[in-house]
């Protein structure tokens, strides 16, 4: 088995990328194929450039918001109020029960 079965491997380039921790990843690409800009570590998951000096910034992570903090930044106190009617008395009574 090997290049006698399948026939002779495309001609291949090494390329260098560097992300922002310093970590270099050479993946190789066929000579006739488009480079990409940017390359995914296979250390630390963060994007890669090819010029060493200058690699792409980290991307910026948003702590998890809980549905309630969405509505609070859509909604005010006084919007709450309005909307949200008050608890039946069904309700009052289960939740005094608890």
């Amino acid at each position: 088995m090997g290049e006698a079965e399948r026939g002779e491997s495309a001609p291949r380039l090494r390329i260098s990328f560097w992300c922002s921790n310093g970590h270099e990843t050479q993946p190789s690409f066929a000579s006739d194929a488009q480079v990409p800009d940017t390359w995914d570590c296979p250390r630390c998951g963060f994007p890669a450039g090819q010029d060493r000096d200058n690699p792409p910034d980290p991307p910026r992570t948003e702590p998890y918001k809980t549905h309630l903090a969405y509505v609070r930044e859509r909604r005010s106190d006084a919007d709450g109020e309005a909307i949200s009617p008050k608890p039946s008395p069904s309700c009052a009574a289960r939740s005094e029960q608890v």
